[in-house]
């Protein structure tokens, strides 16, 4: 009779397994569903990041992974900031046929007016865009590609065409119309993208290398 107390206690043990069962399947569902969702989003951002290169290399045929073949860039006078930016390299079978860059606008209207600009191997522009700005809502917008083809003016144009001295609005003197009313941001990008393409001229072997580098390089002034 004293072996009776037993059945209550396997009855206990036999219900912590099923728990601790039920726990780790838990578990294990949570992490392939964290994992699914992480991958999901990875892509997302990925895709994000493809779409905005394609906006500024103007359909240009590439056949490599853009976002693999970078390089850091530091130069604060002529992309105007003091933290390092990436580049990245468009090819074909091979051979560079475009670079973007990501520069600053430090001087814009309300703050610093960060750009994507796509420069083809012979210096000149392929497509701006602005990535993000804090410009007055309505007055600024004409910065963005989706509401004005203001920023189309910088294609074909290059370091050398206009001359340097001629990257300026034209109310101080250059070549480029501003905006109605918004003379500040107009000339804070028209120079931002007038000392990119000098930055371009510049370093233009290092930024087209031929080799795929093992890891990120480094440009400096």
């Amino acid at each position: 009779m004293a072996a009776r107390p037993e059945r209550p206690a396997r009855g206990i043990t036999r219900a912590a397994v099923v728990l601790a069962t039920v726990a780790v399947a838990a578990f294990g569902g949570v992490a392939v569903v964290h994992e699914a969702t992480r991958e999901r989003i990875a892509a997302t951002e990925r895709a994000r990041e493809l779409a905005r290169f394609d906006q500024v290399l103007g359909g240009l045929l590439h056949d490599n992974d853009l976002l693999a073949d970078t390089l850091t860039l530091r130069d604060p006078e002529l992309l105007g900031t003091t933290a390092a930016i990436t580049a990245y390299r468009a090819r074909f079978h091979g051979q560079a046929v475009a670079i973007v860059l990501e520069p600053v606008a430090p001087d814009g209207y309300s703050g610093a007016i960060r750009l994507l600009i796509a420069v083809a191997p012979d210096g000149t522009v392929l497509g701006v865009s602005a990535a993000s700005h804090h410009e007055t809502p309505g007055l600024g917008d004409f910065i963005d590609a989706r509401k004005s083809d203001w920023m189309q003016r910088f294609t074909g144009k290059s370091a050398r065409n206009p001359a340097v001295s001629r990257w300026r609005v034209r109310k101080d003197g250059g070549d480029f119309d501003q905006y109605t009313g918004a003379t500040i941001t107009s000339r804070a990008v028209v120079g931002a993208v007038g000392r990119t393409l000098e930055f371009f001229a510049r370093h233009r072997n290092e930024l087209l290398g031929d080799e795929l580098p093992a890891a990120p390089a480094t440009i400096q002034p």
